[in-house]
């Protein structure tokens, strides 16, 4: 047994060879200096709860309770813990294989036959500890090992991604909830007006004062205004059931906690692009990945050369249960076996082939992920800067028509302009105010969606409160 041991310390010991196959190396990727677009006002806010800046308290709730009870996180959760068990299993084919087998039987022979001579019955009892064990001389275990941990690596980046996105969608779900009921509140608002301008000019197309063009035109104005309440009501109640999917939960109403204007502007997140090869968990993901291919053929070109293992067998075999354990019971076995491929058909050729090709495959989808996460930022930052400007300009539209509105009907009530002219500056006063809400919502998504494209350190922050007892929930 001494022996046994001796020959499993030199496999050990053997099995620190160098491992074939390439060894990991970041791939250069060209990053751009700078980003088209340079807030000045940019802040390094990318590892905080960004969310909690929007000051809406009702949101931070829906994302706590999204984060503990989303389908989608649970399901990532669970797939860390399948790869966390399939490193496992890998990385236990490095180690020797120890297992014991104990056994006992009692047999009474026929009185007629020649082994009854003896002894009759006869008990047998035998104990064993049996090692057996490969030696990864050419690294082929150590690589697969690698790739197994890369494996885990990626899927735990990918949970983050799914928290990444899944944050980012609720709060971009929520601002349009909050545009969609701004909306609403306007298409009322100018219903209410347009009801009354119906009512008058009914009674002054009774009284002979206007034609009846003047009146069908203000009630067809009223009825444009109407069949938008409808629309943006079933484009509510869509808005939340979406949100209550997010949530883990059937279909029902959604809280609110502020309106559209309620919310507090969110300040915009600074970065170099190449930060984002730390920031981001796709990218981080993508490279695990591609350390998984690259550790695969290793594996594959380890199956070209010879595979030794060793056995030991260290046991006590006895008739009597009390000699069991004595000296003269003692029993042991020591094997060596080598292994080596000659002609395969090409098996062996064809599994290099798909390991390197793989790995070639890895390392574009790599590449490709960084130019998509730059492009990201980069127009999120754009649609940011641009989206304050496109709402200034609005916003001074708005007034604008509002004044051409009053003016308008001013002169009509007094006969110095007909009907068409209130109809024109009403239609064109609710178009831009429905513009403006809209985009004061898509400059809200603008921002969640740089927060998004930035990745940080909040991910992992966020991360953290998947665990754990609800928070009280909203909605």
């Amino acid at each position: 047994m001494h022996k046994t041991l001796l020959a499993i310390a030199m496999g050990l010991a053997l099995g620190g060879c160098a491992s074939v196959g390439p060894d990991y190396q970041r791939p250069e990727t060209p990053a751009p200096e700078q980003w088209r677009i340079n807030i000045q006002q940019a802040n390094d806010l990318a590892n905080t709860l960004w969310w909690k800046q929007f000051q809406d308290p009702v949101l931070n709730e829906l994302i706590q309770t999204a984060l503990q009870e989303n389908k989608d996180v649970k399901i990532a959760a669970a797939r860390v813990d399948e790869y966390l068990g399939r490193y496992g299993v890998t990385r236990g084919d490095q180690f020797p294989q120890i297992g014991a087998n104990a056994a006992g039987s009692r047999t009474r022979n026929s009185e007629n036959s020649r082994a009854a001579a003896g002894e009759n019955p006869v008990n047998s009892y035998q104990v064993d500890l049996g090692v057996s064990f490969e030696l990864d001389l050419w690294g082929q275990f150590r690589r697969a090992t690698e790739a197994a941990r890369a494996d885990l690596l990626a899927v735990e980046e990918a949970q983050r991604t799914v928290i990444l996105t899944l944050v980012s969608q609720l709060a971009n779900s929520y601002v349009r909830l909050l545009d969609f009921d701004k909306q609403l509140t306007i298409t009322r608002a100018t219903l209410k007006t347009r009801q009354e301008s119906v009512r008058i000019n009914r009674l002054r197309f009774q009284a002979g004062l206007i034609s009846e063009l003047d009146y069908q035109q203000a009630v067809a104005e009223y009825q444009a205004a109407a069949v938008q309440v409808p629309l943006l009501e079933r484009l509510i109640a869509q808005q939340e059931n979406a949100i209550r999917l997010l949530l883990g939960r059937n279909p029902g109403r959604i809280v609110r906690g502020s309106d559209l204007d309620g919310l507090a502007q969110l300040q915009v997140p600074a970065g170099l692009p190449s930060d984002l090869l730390e920031r981001r968990p796709d990218i981080r993901q993508a490279e695990q990945q591609l350390i998984a291919a690259n550790a695969l053929i290793g594996v594959a070109k380890a199956a070209f050369f010879p595979a030794i293992s060793l056995t030991g067998l260290l046991g006590t075999a006895s008739n009597d249960l009390s000699d069991l354990f004595k000296g003269p019971s003692r029993t042991w076995q020591f094997a060596g076996q080598l292994a080596q491929p000659i002609f395969t058909g090409g098996a062996l050729t064809g599994q290099l082939q798909v390991a390197e090709a793989a790995q070639q495959q890895a390392l574009l989808n790599y590449q490709q992920v960084i130019q998509k996460a730059f492009a990201e930022v980069d127009d999120s930052l754009v649609a940011v800067a641009k989206l304050r400007e496109q709402l200034k300009d609005e916003a001074a539209q708005v007034k604008a028509l509002q004044r051409t509105l009053d003016l308008a009907t001013l002169r009509y009530r007094n006969g110095y302009s007909d009907y068409l002219t209130v109809v024109d500056a009403e239609r064109n006063l609710y178009t831009a105010q429905l513009q403006y809400v809209q985009d004061q919502g898509n400059l809200f998504i603008a921002l969640v969606n740089l927060y998004k494209a930035m990745g940080g350190g909040w991910v992992k922050e966020a991360e953290q409160m998947t665990v754990g007892d609800p928070q009280p929930k909203a909605g």
